[in-house]
């Protein structure tokens, strides 16, 4: 588990640090039916080593951190979903970390986590912790339109974030949060019980200037920078690829925290009809497409979420290492 001076130091050190991306995309290019509540955390118990191949993949393409496939995995989600006993949830979820911490382990064994000086370059593992519209499966984790007492909340995350952490996570990734009343609820939880631990905070959105429930950033900032000793950035995630930008400029008028993003490809899901709308980067189209090209295309994008104070960058849905390596190509050049 990294302190927050471990973390600051190492982030001082490389300047920026690069997250993976998408799980779930890039276990279905590779044949995975994702059609499912759990999404790509059903592949815990059917087929982790899948899981995995892809952290592997991301640590390759330039990935400092991987994120586990825990997001959708709480206790609850596993018991109704998979109909097992809660036991063999607890499992599962340290599964997600065991395959992830495997995949990092496996790189170093290669020798291709070296930087240039021959020192081995730091490749850390962040717990998912996704919020409870995650658990509804019904897209609202994107709108934030649910409602539970703070206390419900926190009963609801409080195994998963246990587990994590006893399995040896180095942060927690609480993501695509959308809501106001969850989020209060997870950095309390944070604070008064899991005060070893350190996490970054990512929300979805509505528009650039606010939660997805329609709270403004400054409303949330407020609260957060509250708990700022366990949060160790702040941002967003699987949100517009072309509206990041301008929300990490709204963010960032509000905290002095290190900011995260890492936005989908460009495209819009559609929560009624299960489909994805929209286009993403040519670059990131084809399956055989360089990752030169992908980092040419999306250079101004890249810099300008670094210009709006994002030291920790990354993807979400629909990239996949391609859009990693480009990011790694183009800011760690």
């Amino acid at each position: 588990m990294l302190s927050r001076s471990d973390f600051q130091a190492l982030l001082d050190r490389e300047g920026l640090l690069i997250v993976d991306g998408a799980l779930a995309t890039e276990l279905e290019t590779r044949g995975h039916d994702l059609n499912h509540p759990l999404w790509s955390a059903k592949l815990l118990q059917e087929n982790p080593a899948s899981i995995q191949d892809v952290h592997f993949d991301y640590f390759k393409a330039g990935a400092n951190i991987a994120i586990t496939a825990s997001y959708q995995a709480g206790i609850e989600g596993l018991t109704t979903h998979l109909g097992v006993e809660e036991p063999e949830a607890r499992l599962l979820i340290k599964r997600s970390v065991e395959v992830a911490k495997a995949a990092r382990d496996a790189l170093i064994e290669t020798r291709n986590a070296k930087a240039s000086d021959g020192s081995v370059k730091t490749l850390l593992v962040a717990g998912s912790v996704g919020p409870y519209g995650a658990f509804l499966a019904d897209g609202s984790e994107y709108r934030g339109d649910y409602q539970r007492t703070v206390d419900e909340f926190k009963d609801f995350h409080r195994s998963r974030i246990a587990v994590l952490i006893e399995a040896g996570v180095d942060l927690l990734a609480l993501e695509t949060m959308p809501n106001l009343s969850e989020t209060k609820a997870l950095l309390e939880l944070l604070q008064t019980e899991f005060p070893q631990v350190i996490a970054w905070l990512a929300c979805s959105m509505k528009g650039a200037a606010h939660l997805s429930d329609g709270t403004p950033w400054q409303n949330v900032l407020n609260l957060v920078n509250e708990h700022q000793a366990r949060i160790v950035s702040f941002g967003i995630n699987c949100v517009p690829l072309h509206e990041t930008k301008d929300a990490l400029e709204h963010i960032n008028r509000f905290t002095d925290l290190p900011l995260i993003c890492y936005p989908n490809s460009g495209e819009i899901w559609e929560s009624a009809t299960h489909t994805w709308h929209g286009s993403r980067p040519d670059a990131l189209l084809a399956e055989n497409s360089g990752k030169s090209e992908a980092a040419s295309q999306l250079a101004s994008e890249f810099d300008s979420w670094t210009k709006a104070g994002a030291r920790l960058v990354g993807g979400c849905c629909r990239t996949g290492p391609v859009f990693i390596a480009a990011i790694h190509d183009h800011l760690k050049k």
